[in-house]
């Protein structure tokens, strides 16, 4: 199977806000959210990574940086059309929604975070797999497979039911692969070294909603980043809600909070733009009446 385009794309006005989904994941997991702010009048682009939309082998010859490109090209044509932007994503999405706020802070005006990912220590991932930060190559790492597992991060049996389906389908573009190849998980290390020396850097506003009961990432993720942020930190926690909490129990919660910050992002981004002063129209002059 070769990749297949899923990518959402709505046209709303010149407020825009660009959402990218996870590792071996799809833009489908923001459609909920996407089609949420659409209704609101956004502009909303969900980019599908390079190497996503396909099979495992797929991701395996890319890099982070081939998944930055894509990313980076979305923001780009977005920024045709779009005077304010708001990135965001999903786990490791949302780590480079981070990477493009610090290269290119006049272009992104906020960032939003769904369950970032810096390290895979959730209460879902063995203590064996720690052995895997030991692995440097990426042949080697290649070698190894980490396989979705239940609860496929998702704690709503319906939807995690949907989602089971989904992955062993045969369909990619609706829930991705089900097997993430080694080598994907060692890009998204390196991506995550590079993005940590760049988090003082990133003055935006952030929005970080993380779940308590993360089974990918647990919450010392969300503290870190908000200690390690230059700018103003928002982080909401939520409470039954696996990794993906863009589908899962609490997805309302979701959309109610990232709503309210990118019209905070939109209305704090109007008071700095610069302001021109209306000119006194002249007196009249004095005219002589004979």
């Amino acid at each position: 199977m070769t990749a297949h385009e899923t990518t959402y794309k709505i046209a709303g006005g010149n407020v825009g806000v660009m959402l990218m989904h996870g590792l071996c994941g799809t833009p489908a997991e923001m459609r909920f959210v996407a089609h949420s702010l659409a209704r609101r009048g956004y502009t909303v682009h969900c980019p599908q990574l390079a190497g996503h939309g396909g099979t495992s082998d797929d991701v395996k010859h890319t890099t982070w940086q081939d998944w930055y490109a894509s990313a980076e090209a979305a923001l780009v044509e977005m920024r045709k059309t779009c005077d304010t932007v708001i990135v965001g994503g999903l786990s490791t999405g949302a780590v480079l929604a981070l990477m493009l706020a610090a290269r290119r802070p006049r272009d992104v005006q906020g960032t939003v975070l769904f369950a970032p990912t810096l390290w895979l220590n959730g209460w879902l991932i063995p203590w064996r797999a720690r052995l895997f930060n030991l692995v440097h190559s990426k042949w080697v790492a290649n070698l190894i497979q980490f396989p979705d597992i239940e609860p496929h991060g998702i704690k709503d049996d319906r939807i995690r039911q949907f989602i089971r389906d989904a992955l062993f389908s045969g369909d990619s573009t609706i829930a991705g692969t089900p097997v993430t190849p080694g080598g994907a998980v060692l890009e998204h290390r390196r991506l995550v070294n590079a993005v940590k020396k760049l988090l003082n850097s990133i003055e935006q506003p952030t929005l970080i909603i993380h779940p308590r009961e993360d089974d990918y990432a647990d919450l010392d993720n969300a503290w870190y980043l908000q200690r390690n942020l230059r700018g103003m930190v928002d982080t909401c926690v939520l409470d039954d809600s696996y990794h993906i909490v863009t589908i899962d129990r609490q997805r309302h919660v979701v959309v109610d909070r990232t709503v309210t910050f990118v019209g905070q992002v939109v209305e704090a981004h109007k008071d700095r733009a610069p302001k021109t002063t209306p000119l006194r129209p002249k007196a009249p002059s004095a005219h002589r009446v004979a």
